[in-house]
């Protein structure tokens, strides 16, 4: 396929209106803020414009999630490509340098009415599902060797609310701030909600398991990531997602009982699960088994 058809569906739907209200409280913890930490999966499409509108110039930090899952064949976008965020971000691609590198961003720029502190207040940003509470874990055993402060889970919408401070650091002393995913109240397209609810920041039911799967096989052709072949067992790429859908139901023993209403009475049929397929396509996805893959 040369295109992909979304069949003229329509992307606000997929996003909740509670999303407002975390902006506001971010906006309310920006006043005891040095920096602002951005967790990101996809270097474009997985960023949110409306959270540098809001939260305004501070020291940036772009934090690039799951680049083990990147293709290395496509390079990282710059940190502002495409969204004017250039100025005063830096892209780091592991948690190891977070903590040297916020303060010596934090030192070379103003504390915004804080300069009697010593210590470093950090405000974690990003779309839902991100990784945000996950980063705050991983630097309070890296730095503090203690367990986790924060909930995680493996679906969007965990953190519901902007949380305390948690220490990650002790010298020098450094606090983060968790925050629920945001996602832009507009996206200038379809396509770029379609990359986000891939990696998950969208509940997949509210998109649709089938038309996910099916941009991903288009996604996955296009880029001639061909990984699927060999993981499902295929004799060759395919650009229809039904007989994929239907080798991975078979295979996986996805079936489902239907009932069909005959003139002598209801019967009941096992039929293939097309939808519970669809599914194990984007975990699959997701795990990386089928290839490392950079939607943009």
């Amino acid at each position: 396929r040369e295109r992909f058809d979304f069949g003229g569906r329509d992307v606000a739907s997929w996003f909740p209106r509670h999303m407002a209200k975390g902006l506001r409280q971010m906006q309310a913890a920006l006043r005891r803020a040095d920096c602002l930490v951005e967790r990101c999966h996809i270097p474009l499409s997985g960023r949110n414009p409306a959270l540098k509108e809001a939260l305004g110039i501070r020291p940036h930090v772009l934090v690039l999630n799951k680049m083990d899952l990147a293709d290395p064949r496509r390079q990282p976008v710059s940190a502002g490509a495409g969204l004017g965020w250039a100025e005063g971000s830096t892209l780091v691609p592991v948690s190891l340098q977070i903590v040297p590198l916020v303060a010596q961003l934090v030192a070379e720029s103003p504390r915004y009415h804080r300069a009697e502190s010593s210590e470093y207040n950090i405000l974690v940003i990003g779309v839902p599902n991100i990784g945000k509470s996950s980063l705050i874990n991983s630097l309070r055993r890296l730095h503090l060797k203690k367990g986790k402060a924060t909930m995680v889970g493996g679906e969007p919408g965990i953190t519901k609310a902007v949380l305390t401070r948690i220490q990650v650091c002790e010298k020098p002393l450094m606090y983060l701030v968790d925050t629920p995913g945001v996602l832009p109240p507009k996206l200038g397209n379809v396509e770029t909600g379609m990359k986000l609810a891939l990696c998950g920041a969208i509940h997949d039911h509210m998109v649709g398991e089938d038309i996910m799967a099916d941009y991903l096989l288009y996604t996955l052709n296009k880029q001639q990531q061909f990984g699927y072949v060999e993981h499902y067992g295929l004799g060759e790429a395919c650009d229809d997602i039904k007989p994929v859908l239907k080798h991975v139901a078979l295979a996986q023993g996805h079936m489902q009982k239907v009932t069909v209403l005959t003139g002598t009475g209801n019967v009941n049929v096992a039929m293939l699960n097309y939808t519970a397929a669809a599914y194990k396509f984007l975990r699959d996805f997701r795990a990386g088994r089928l290839g490392r893959v950079t939607l943009d």
